[in-house]
C-alpha cells in the first residue's frame, strides 16, 4: 500500500473517522477532517470497526471518485454504499438497489421514478407542500417545549413521502420507522437487535407487498408504486430488488430533507446573526437553502469499491479497496468553502456542496428536498418565527446519517 511519508505521523485514532461514538458529538469530528484535509485529500485508514478504507476528504478528489464510476463501483453485491460491510456469517437477505447499481442496471431503474421529480412536478406539488407547511406551523405551541424532529421535520417530510407513494395517510408514520429501522446502525453489532430490525423490514415488505397487488392490473398513475409497475425496467424485480429500492426511496426521501430542516434549528441557534439576517431579507432564502443543505450534510458519507488500481492524487488505491467519501469534510474544504462551519446564507458558491453527490449518482430527489426545505423557510419568515432550543439536542447514532433524533425547543412569532 502505497503511503505518503506524512501519513505515518497520523496515529489510528487520528484516521479512523468512522467511531460511532464521535459522530454523537458534532463537535468532535469535524475537527478530524479538519486535520485530515490539511495532510491531504485522501488517507488510508488500516483498521477500524468497519475493517480497512480510505478516507476521500477533499471536494476535489470526492468529484473525481464520483467521476469514474467504471473504476469506483457501487455495486450492492461488493459492498454497496456505506462502509458497513454485510456480515457474510448472517443470514440477513441482500438490498439491492438502484443506488447500490451500475450501468446500465442503475440507468434503467433510475430512470423509472425520474419523471416524479421533474421541474413540471415541482410546480404541481408547490401549492400542496407550501399549504400543508403553513398549516402544520400555524399549529405549533408557542412558548411550550416541544420535539421539532417530531413535529416538524418528520411531519412534513413522511407527508411527502405518503404523497408520493399515494400511501394510506393514517399509517404514514410508519414510513418513518421503516426508514429509522433501514439505517440503524446500532444493530450492525447487536445480534438481537438485528432481528428486530429485521423483522421490521419484513412487515414493511409485507404492506407494500400488498400495494404493489392491489395496484397490478389497474391503470398507471403518477405515484412511485405504480411506476415501477409499469416500468419495463423495474416491474419483473425480484423481492429483494423490490425491498432495496423501497428503502432507498423512503431513506432518500426521509431522511436527507427531514435532517436538514433539523438542522435549520442548529443553524438559527449557532449562527443567529446570520439566520436573523436572512429572515430580515427573504431574497436570500433561495441561496440560503443551498447553504443548509451544504452546512448540514444530511448524508454524511458514500461507499465505494475500487474495481482496478488507481492512483489518486498521489496515493495508489488498489483493486478491492473501499473507497469512502465524506460529504461532511468535502462540504467544509477551506479551499471551496472558506469559514465552511459557519452557515452563511448569502454564500456565493453554497451550490457547488456535495451533499446530493455528483455524477450519475446524483440524487434523483434533489429538487423535491429544495423545494421544501425552501418552503420552509420561507413559511417561517413569513410568520416572523423564532425557534430556541429548550434542551440538549440527541444526534442519530451513525456515521452514514447525519441528523437528530431529537431537538427540544420553543418558538415565538412576531
Amino acid at each position: 500500500m502505497a503511503t505518503l511519508a506524512a501519513e505515518r505521523e497520523l496515529t489510528l485514532d487520528d484516521l479512523d473517522v468512522s467511531r460511532l461514538d464521535e459522530w454523537l458529538e458534532y463537535r468532535r469530528i469535524l475537527p478530524k477532517f479538519a486535520a485530515l484535509r490539511q495532510r491531504g485529500p485522501l488517507h488510508w485508514c488500516p483498521e477500524s470497526g468497519f475493517g480497512p478504507y480510505w478516507s476521500v476528504v477533499s471536494h476535489a478528489a470526492i468529484m473525481e471518485v464520483e467521476g469514474r464510476p467504471d473504476i469506483f463501483s457501487s455495486r450492492w453485491d461488493l459492498g454497496g454504499i456505506t462502509m458497513a460491510d454485510r456480515n457474510p456469517a448472517s443470514n440477513d437477505p441482500e438490498m439491492p438497489m438502484f443506488i447500490a447499481m451500475d450501468r446500465p442496471q442503475h440507468t434503467g431503474q433510475r430512470r423509472t421514478v425520474a419523471p416524479a421529480f421533474t421541474p413540471a412536478e415541482m410546480v404541481r406539488q408547490t401549492p400542496d407542500i407550501r399549504r400543508r407547511t403553513a398549516e402544520l406551523l400555524d399549529s405549533l405551541p408557542e412558548g411550550e417545549p416541544f420535539d421539532w424532529v417530531d413535529r416538524v421535520s418528520i411531519e412534513l417530510t413522511t407527508g411527502m413521502l405518503a404523497i408520493l407513494f399515494d400511501f394510506p395517510w393514517e399509517d404514514r408514520r410508519l414510513l418513518t420507522k421503516w426508514s429509522d429501522t433501514a439505517t440503524d446502525f446500532e444493530a450492525l453489532t447487536d445480534e438481537e437487535k438485528n432481528r428486530q430490525r429485521w423483522d421490521i423490514l419484513f412487515e414493511m415488505v409485507a404492506y407494500f407487498t400488498r400495494l404493489w397487488n392491489e395496484r397490478a392490473n389497474a391503470e398507471p398513475r403518477p405515484d412511485l408504486i405504480s411506476m415501477m409497475i409499469h416500468s419495463e425496467a423495474t416491474r419483473h424485480m425480484t423481492p429483494q430488488e423490490y425491498l432495496g429500492n423501497l428503502v432507498l426511496l423512503i431513506v432518500g426521501g426521509n431522511d436527507t430533507t427531514r435532517n436538514t430542516m433539523s438542522g435549520a434549528v442548529m443553524a438559527q441557534h449557532l449562527h443567529r446573526a446570520n439566520w436573523e439576517r436572512m429572515m430580515a431579507d427573504p431574497s436570500l432564502i433561495p441561496n440560503a437553502v443551498s447553504e443548509l443543505i451544504r452546512w448540514q450534510t444530511p448524508l454524511a458519507h458514500m461507499r465505494r469499491t475500487a474495481l482496478a488500481d488507481f492512483d489518486l492524487h498521489g496515493q495508489t488505491i488498489r483493486a478491492g479497496d473501499k473507497v469512502v467519501m465524506w460529504y461532511l469534510s468535502a462540504n467544509r474544504d477551506e479551499s471551496v468553502f472558506p469559514d465552511g462551519d459557519v452557515f452563511l446564507p448569502w454564500r456565493e458558491n453554497a451550490r457547488r456542496h456535495l451533499s446530493f453527490g455528483f455524477g450519475i449518482h446524483r440524487c434523483v430527489g434533489a429538487r423535491l428536498a429544495e423545494l421544501q426545505i425552501g418552503i420552509l423557510l420561507e413559511e417561517m419568515q413569513k410568520r416572523r418565527m423564532r425557534v430556541e432550543l429548550a434542551g440538549e439536542p440527541v444526534r442519530v447514532y451513525s456515521n452514514f446519517v447525519h441528523g437528530y433524533r431529537k431537538l427540544p425547543v420553543e418558538i415565538r412569532r412576531g
